[in-house]
């Protein structure tokens, strides 16, 4: 990756929690001019309009990819060394969200926010990255 991250969401779908088999996705959206991916990748997981990809070697979910997202790439925030030091900004699917997990995202969207809102998201992030 080179640079920050444009948001970070945590995905309590119920697809993200089948394929994390735990309570939702944590990922870091890039530019997609900005991500470098390595080594070979396959599509796994839930599919459609959605393409997951994972590892060819360990088969670990790294990254999506998505018509909608446009020029965007979704990348698992666990796979990036120091991912896990940021928080997730909004959080998606709250109607699917498993009732004991808080995460304290400053955003929350009852489904996946519109795509037409993600630069104010994204501006509003920018804002508050120290």
């Amino acid at each position: 990756m080179s640079g920050p991250p444009l948001l970070t969401m945590v995905c309590h779908c119920r697809g993200c929690q089948q394929m994390t088999a735990s309570a939702f996705s944590l990922s870091s959206l890039y530019a997609q001019d900005a991500v470098s991916i390595e080594g070979e990748t396959i599509l796994g997981g839930l599919r459609g309009e959605l393409r997951h990809h994972c590892c060819a070697f360990c088969l670990s979910w790294t990254h999506t990819r998505a018509d909608f997202l446009g020029p965007l790439v979704n990348i698992r925030s666990t796979m990036l060394e120091g991912g896990s030091d940021q928080p997730p900004f909004i959080e998606c699917w709250l109607e699917e969200k498993l009732p004991w997990v808080s995460v304290g995202a400053t955003h929350g969207f009852a489904r996946f926010p519109p795509i037409e809102g993600f630069a104010a998201l994204m501006a509003d992030f920018a804002a508050r990255r120290p």
